[in-house]
């Protein structure tokens, strides 16, 4: 019961942190997800489009669930040990894991990671494009680590 309750609570944090950082980060960052010129407009929906964005709004709960299920199941070994660890380093553990493994370092290339330096267009990783995306995943995973050094353990 522990870990489905450990699962659950990873859920609500994960996702709470998740719409904060990118209500925060879409404020500025509009231009790259939707409109005419929109950067990605070859692969990403166009969250200016009514239908898009409500197609996009059906499938985030269940998709965050499932990857917030997934995360916390590869945790479970480790539990007891970041229980034992003071607030700090279960903030700075689980904030690093996030921006680190999740993101900065991924092997999916995409304007904000490393692969991305090296597979995509200049266009897509360009200092701004590359540091407006970026934000998001900091304020992400600053968020998340906080809460769940506060809530997890």
């Amino acid at each position: 019961m522990d870990y489905i309750k450990f699962s659950l609570l990873f859920f609500f944090i994960h996702t709470l942190a998740y719409y904060i950082a990118g209500f925060i980060n879409y404020q500025f960052s509009k231009k790259l997800y939707g409109g005419r010129e929109q950067l990605y407009q070859s692969f990403l929906r166009n969250m200016s489009d009514p239908q898009e964005a409500l197609s996009v709004n059906k499938k985030i709960i269940p998709v965050q669930l499932l990857r917030a299920v997934l995360m916390s199941i590869v945790l479970y070994p480790v539990l007891g040990t970041l229980s034992d660890l003071s607030f700090v380093l279960r903030f700075a553990f689980m904030g690093g894991l996030m921006f680190v493994y999740a993101d900065f370092c991924s092997a999916i290339p995409f304007s904000n990671t490393l692969e991305g330096v090296i597979y995509m267009k200049p266009e897509f990783v360009r200092r701004k494009v590359f540091w407006t995306i970026q934000m998001e995943a900091v304020i992400y995973s600053l968020l998340f680590g906080l809460g769940s050094a506060w809530f997890l353990f």
